[in-house]
């Protein structure tokens, strides 16, 4: 059942189906699982999106049209869209009919790479380190396409605080040159 919140991102959705004539087309057959508001500190706020994994493609299509208009809608607020992954555990047994590993898709690191390219989707990750400080804490840095860096400079802290969010992780965005 969705909650309040849920239903009012996807009203506005539903009304962006109706009134954007270009938006049309390809959002009459998408829908959204879930929806989540998360702080991004200094009163900022983001919206979190969760899409079906197999309607991720389709919603990446026109991702920079919706996150433009949404973002439209719900002012002073960041969207990001995520596709809803499983993760299975470590003791993962298979059911009788079939045999095998399991996925290496469905691993904790393979879906929080994941999850940081939906993140900083529509520019590409460039690289990746791993910082490990003295203290134990380890901190990823990640590079971003420097073509891309006027257009998501200021999305930064907001990437940043939506992946500890749903993660447990830190992280910092820098460009490459």
């Amino acid at each position: 059942e969705p909650d309040e919140f849920e239903a009012q991102v996807a009203q506005e959705l539903l009304n962006l189906e109706m009134t954007s004539t270009e938006l049309k087309a390809s959002l009459s057959n998408l829908y959204i699982t879930a929806a989540k508001e998360v702080d991004c500190g200094a009163g900022r706020k983001a919206i979190i999106i969760y899409v079906p994994f197999k309607l991720q493609r389709s919603f990446q299509k026109v991702q920079a049209r919706l996150v433009r208009e949404l973002e439209k809608k719900f002012s002073g607020r960041h969207v990001i869209i995520v596709a809803q992954r499983n993760i299975l555990g470590k003791s993962y047994a298979r059911s009788q009919k079939t045999k095998g590993l399991r996925p290496r898709s469905r691993t904790l690191t393979a879906v929080q790479d994941a999850i940081l390219e939906d993140i900083v989707y529509p520019t590409e990750i460039t690289g990746k380190r791993t910082r490990c400080k003295v203290d134990g804490k380890r901190i990823l840095k990640v590079y971003l396409d420097g073509r891309d860096q006027a257009n998501v400079e200021g999305r930064t802290d907001t990437y940043a605080a939506v992946y500890g969010k749903l993660t447990n992780k830190q992280v910092s965005f820098h460009f490459s040159s």
